[in-house]
């Protein structure tokens, strides 16, 4: 077989699946033409993500633990920069 001839045969296999999804997802099969997004199977979102709702509580427990984890990582980096005076030295 020559390149071209398995070309053609992989784009009618391509054509033949395209039209089976769109069967099974409800379109009419030629509503899904080559090269566009539900062709290659994109979904259409917005791109907004899910804002979270904290009570007053959550909000209060969670600032606690930001609060504690960067005044660790503030005394990491004062150990840090101290160590590397000493070595320095």
């Amino acid at each position: 077989m020559d390149t071209n001839q398995i070309l053609n045969l992989l784009i009618a296999e391509r054509d033949r699946l395209n039209q089976a999804i769109a069967a099974l997802q409800g379109r009419s099969p030629g509503a899904a033409s080559k090269g566009t997004a539900s062709a290659t199977g994109a979904r259409g979102t917005t791109g907004t993500k899910r804002q979270i709702v904290r009570t007053p509580e959550q909000r209060a427990a969670q600032a606690e633990r930001m609060r504690a984890y960067w005044a660790n990582r503030k005394k990491g980096a004062a150990k840090k920069a101290a160590a590397s005076k000493k070595s320095a030295s």
